[in-house]
């Protein structure tokens, strides 16, 4: 079975990689190409080109790269169909996979499936009608999102969101971690202002209010983040009387880094996050939080109005409570989140019912989801 698989992120390398694995288990005569990094390299791909070259060019700043990013969706779509692909797989990363399977249906009849479904639940809904042109089946990695893709005429698998993979933290590890940053006599709390600048410049200032909080006086702050944040991280906490502690990981492999993160999670009574999937990392150590996160003026109001749920945390969605507090655009100020935080340190036992649902949900004790995509892929291809 020949499949044909792209990713344009570390995080889709690694779904990649899991699907990968899965197919190898399940059909051991399978033979791969397309696009990928270094964790779908080491299943066996060999990339058409580097991965990194999707990166360079954003999937976040399309524009400035929008014709480098044309030729590579081309170069992608023709190699897959001049190979005789029995199925393209294309793994999140919209702005290129979706482009490079609607080039793939256009010139063959060839099955295509995406790995991650859009978050048509949340905003946008019309972008499911649109892939439904030429995707033919999706991969899941929310329970909740299986009929959207449905209602727009694909098959849709739920198959288990990678978070559930990884690895516990031993009370070891968490031990470890105090002592290396000199905190084993002190309760940790965490801040997560967002892995890209400019979330970091926009909700630091915030944060950095909320750590200087005489409530939290008796809690020393942590703070994971990449090594090329560490200066707009300080520079928000300049004003600071006591410095945060940073973990970043340099000098790790990912995986290494990833769990560092992990540990610093694990140690905490509580974090202040930024929206994302950092809340389901949270949830997977069970560590209580609250979420803020704000944009620029026009952004928040365009995406106010185009919002179809009342929460954006995926705590709160995939176990159907509230019981994260989250704080929204005009909301994300200092003295709500301060109030939010201290409540949820005052009385956690909601939110960690809901962690533990959540995780659940998602998949945790059951089949890896690398192997159920990798079956849902088989299942397509059936007869």
């Amino acid at each position: 079975m020949k499949v044909f698989i792209t990713a344009g992120e570390a995080s889709g390398d690694r779904l990649g990689a899991d699907l990968m694995a899965g197919l190898k288990t399940l059909c051991p005569q399978v033979t791969f190409q397309g696009v990928g990094g270094p964790r779908m390299t080491a299943q066996g791909l060999a990339s058409l080109f580097p991965m990194e070259d999707l990166s360079v060019m954003g999937l976040m700043e399309i524009l400035p790269k929008y014709f480098d990013l044309k030729k590579r969706i081309s170069q992608t779509a023709k190699a897959a169909v001049d190979w005789g692909a029995d199925v393209v797989i294309t793994v999140d990363a919209p702005e290129f996979s979706l482009r490079v399977a609607n080039k793939i249906k256009t010139a063959a009849a060839i099955p295509t499936v995406h790995y991650v479904a859009p978050s048509v639940w949340a905003w946008r809904p019309g972008r499911a009608d649109k892939m439904a042109a030429h995707v033919d089946h999706v991969l899941a990695v929310l329970p909740f999102e299986p009929p959207f893709m449905q209602a727009a005429g694909m098959t849709c698998d739920f198959v288990g969101h990678p978070v559930v993979q990884d690895r516990d933290v031993t009370i070891l590890e968490i031990s470890d971690f105090k002592v290396q940053h000199a905190l084993d006599s002190q309760d940790i709390l965490v801040a997560l202002p967002g892995s890209r600048r400019s979330e970091v410049d926009r909700l630091m200032p915030v944060f950095a209010d909320v750590m200087a909080d005489p409530a939290f006086d008796s809690f020393r702050w942590v703070i994971p983040t990449l090594p090329d944040l560490v200066p707009v991280v300080e520079k928000h906490c300049a004003k600071l009387r006591d410095a945060p502690t940073l973990v970043t990981g340099d000098g790790l492999s990912a995986d290494a880094a990833a769990h560092a993160r992990r540990v610093a999670f694990a140690a905490a009574k509580g974090a202040l996050a930024a929206s994302g999937t950092v809340s389901l990392e949270l949830a997977s150590v069970g560590t209580p939080m609250v979420i803020a996160y704000d944009m620029k003026w026009l952004s928040r109001q365009i995406i106010g109005r185009m919002l179809r749920v009342d929460t954006v945390t995926l705590v709160n969605l995939v176990a159907e409570t509230r019981d994260v507090p989250e704080f929204i655009g005009a909301d994300c100020t200092p003295d709500n989140i301060a109030r939010g935080l201290k409540a949820v340190l005052a009385d956690p036992k909601a939110q960690i019912a809901a962690m533990r649902t959540t995780m659940d949900r998602l998949g945790r004790g059951g089949q890896a989801p690398g192997l159920r995509a990798a079956q849902s892929v088989l299942n397509v291809l059936k007869p």
